[in-house]
C-alpha cells in the first residue's frame, strides 16, 4: 500500500483513489477504527500474507493518532493471530491468517534457532509448505490461541516442557496412530533413551526430538590449569575450586541464574543440581521435593552466597548472564546448558570447532547423597496437531526432518546434540559434543506434568527465597512442595522435612 498524500486529519488517500478514514467524532474507539481499517486492507489484499505493515510511528502519522490507540490496535491483532510482531524487524501479516491453499502444510517454529532453514532445506520438493517463525517468547500463546480458534498448524517445533500439557489437552496427534512401525523400528531403537521418555505422555508418543542439550558446568580451562585445579567432581570440589578462583582475583568465581529473571534456565540448572543429590520433584504418585536432600542442596547453594563464591545478585540474572560473565573472564565456572556452545564461541571470538581449547563442560558434581554427577536433558521437539488438515503429509515431512542427515547438520551448525545415535555417528570428532552425549545418556528429564509452567514458577521462587535468605532452606523446600502438591493434585511424600521450627 502506497500513501500518496493526506487530505485531512485521519483521511489518508492511497494509490488507486481508495479513501480510508478515522473519525474522532464517532462513538467507536479510535483503536477499534484503526484495527478495522487494517483488517479491511488485508482482506482487500493491500497487505498480503507475509507483507510488512507500517511501523507504529508511521501509523500514528498517517492517521493523526497517538501511540496509545495504535499500540492497542496492533496488540489486539497480534493477540488474535492476524499479525506477527518481531522485535527490531517489524510487524507482518501472518501468512496462516489467509485461507489455506490446496494441500499446503502449515508449520510454526521458533524464530530463534535453525528451524525455519531446516524445514525449507529438508522438505521434499513436491510438498507445499508455509512456515511461520514466531519469537520464542510468543510461541506458546501463538500455538494455544491457534488451537482455540480451530486454526492449529499441521506441524510445530516446540519446547518439550509443553508437550505433556498439549498431549493431555488433546492438541497433539499420537504418532502411533500415524506410523506405529516407524515408532517401534526407528524411534525406540535409535533415539537416546531420555529423549524417548521426554516425547511420551501416558504411554503415547506425541512428538519427536530435533535436537537435545544437557545441563552442567562450563569452566575456563586456563584459569583452572593456572591454579593446577581439576574440574570438580563433588560439591566439596566445587566449593574448593570456587575459593581458589576467588583468591586469584576472579570477580565471580561461580555464576548461576538464581531466580525468576532467569526463567526456565533457572529451573533447568536447579533441577540438574537437585538430581546431583538424588532429588526428584515428582516421584511415583507424590511430590517428593520437600525432602532432606533438597534442603541439603539449597543449604549448599546458600553457603556459596555467604562465602562470596556466588553473588546474591544472581537472583536477578537474566538467563544468559552467567555465560556472558564466563566469556568475559569475570566468572571461572558457569552453570548452564550445552546448547550455549555457539553463543559462547561467538562471545569469546573463537570458532565453534576450537571452543574446546578454551572451555570445558562437565555434568553437575555429585552431592553427598548423589551416586554420581548428574544432568538434566532438554530437547526441542516436533509434533503434529490433531487439527492438522493434512496429518499424513505432516508425518511425511516429520520423517524427513528427523532423518539422521538433517539432524547431524543441526548438530554441526549449532553445537547441539543430535537426538539419535545414527546422526551422532555422522559428526566429526568433537570433544564437547562427545562429552555432552555421554552426559545425556544418563540425564534426567523435567517433571512430566500438564501443569509444568506453574511447577517451574514455584521452583524458581524456592531457589530465589533461599538464596536471598527470605526463607530458610527447609522453609523454602517445604513451601514449594506444598504449593506444587496443590497445583498438581498429588499428595506430599511422607519423607518431608519439618520446617516449622526453621529460622
Amino acid at each position: 500500500m502506497v500513501l500518496s498524500r493526506t487530505t485531512a486529519r485521519g483521511r489518508p488517500t492511497f494509490a488507486g483513489g481508495c479513501h480510508m478514514s478515522i473519525d474522532p467524532e464517532q462513538p467507536i474507539p479510535l483503536y477499534f477504527q484503526l484495527k478495522t481499517l487494517l483488517l479491511q486492507a488485508m482482506i482487500r489484499g493491500d497487505y498480503g500474507p507475509g507483507d510488512r505493515l507500517p511501523t507504529e510511528h508511521e501509523l500514528c502519522e498517517r492517521y493523526g493518532l497517538s501511540r496509545t490507540p495504535v499500540g492497542r490496535a496492533l496488540s489486539e491483532l497480534a493477540e488474535e493471530g492476524v499479525i506477527l510482531r518481531h522485535r527490531r524487524r517489524g510487524t507482518f501479516v501472518n501468512p496462516h491468517w489467509a485461507p489455506r491453499r490446496g494441500t499446503e502444510l502449515r508449520i510454526v517454529v521458533p524464530a530463534e534457532g535453525p528451524w525455519e532453514g531446516l524445514i525449507h532445506k529438508t522438505a521434499p520438493d513436491d510438498l507445499a509448505i508455509s512456515v511461520v517463525a514466531v519469537p520464542r517468547s510468543d510461541l506458546y500463546h501463538t500455538l494455544t490461541h491457534a488451537v482455540a480458534e480451530g486454526q492449529a498448524p499441521d506441524l510445530a517445533v516446540l519446547d518439550s516442557v509443553w508437550m505433556p500439557e498439549f498431549a493431555a489437552s488433546g492438541f497433539l496427534h499420537p504418532l502411533e496412530d500415524l506410523d506405529e512401525t516407524w515408532i517401534r523400528a526407528e524411534f525406540e531403537t535409535d533415539f537416546l533413551p531420555p529423549l524417548i521418555t521426554a516425547n511420551r505422555y501416558q504411554g503415547g508418543t506425541y512428538a519427536v526430538s530435533l535436537s537435545a542439550d544437557v545441563a552442567g558446568l562450563w569452566y575456563r580451562r586456563n584459569e583452572l590449569q593456572r591454579l593446577d585445579l581439576e574440574p570438580p567432581e563433588t560439591w566439596a570440589d566445587l566449593s574448593a575450586v570456587g575459593h581458589a578462583l576467588l583468591g586469584d582475583g576472579i570477580t565471580h568465581p561461580l555464576a548461576l541464574p538464581g531466580g525468576s529473571k532467569g526463567a526456565e534456565t533457572t529451573t533447568y540448572c536447579l533441577l540438574a543440581f537437585l538430581a546431583s543429590n538424588g532429588v526428584e520433584v515428582l516421584g511415583p504418585g507424590a511430590v517428593t521435593l520437600g525432602q532432606p536432600r533438597t534442603v541439603q542442596a539449597l543449604t549448599f547453594l546458600r553457603q556459596l552466597v555467604e562465602e562470596e563464591l556466588l553473588p546474591a545478585e544472581a537472583v536477578g540474572y537474566e538467563w544468559n548472564r552467567p555465560i556472558r560473565l564466563l566469556a568475559r573472564g569475570q566468572a571461572g565456572i558457569s552453570f548452564g546448558g550445552s546448547y550455549e556452545a555457539r553463543a559462547l564461541a561467538e562471545k569469546m571470538d573463537v570458532e565453534l570447532g576450537e571452543l574446546a581449547d578454551h572451555v570445558g563442560f562437565i555434568p553437575i558434581p555429585r552431592g553427598p547423597e548423589g551416586g554420581a554427577p548428574a544432568s538434566l536433558a532438554g530437547t526441542m521437539v516436533c509434533g503434529i496437531f490433531r487439527q492438522a488438515a493434512h496429518p499424513l503429509l505432516a508425518w511425511r515431512l516429520l520423517r524427513h526432518l528427523t532423518a539422521p542427515e538433517p539432524l547431524a547438520a543441526i548438530g554441526t551448525a549449532t553445537g547441539r546434540i543430535p537426538p539419535r545415535r545414527s546422526a551422532i555417528e555422522l559428526i566429526d570428532d568433537d570433544p564437547l559434543l562427545d562429552t555432552a552425549v555421554g552426559v545425556l545418556e544418563k540425564a534426567v528429564i523435567r517433571p512430566r506434568t500438564p501443569v509444568y509452567p506453574r511447577v517451574t514458577a514455584q521452583l524458581q521462587s524456592m531457589l530465589e527465597a533461599s538464596l536471598l535468605g527470605q526463607l530458610s532452606p527447609a522453609q523454602a523446600a517445604s513451601r514449594a512442595a506444598e504449593l506444587i502438591s496443590a497445583i498438581t493434585g498429588l499428595p506430599l511424600s511422607d519423607t518431608l522435612v519439618d520446617a516449622s521450627h526453621s529460622g
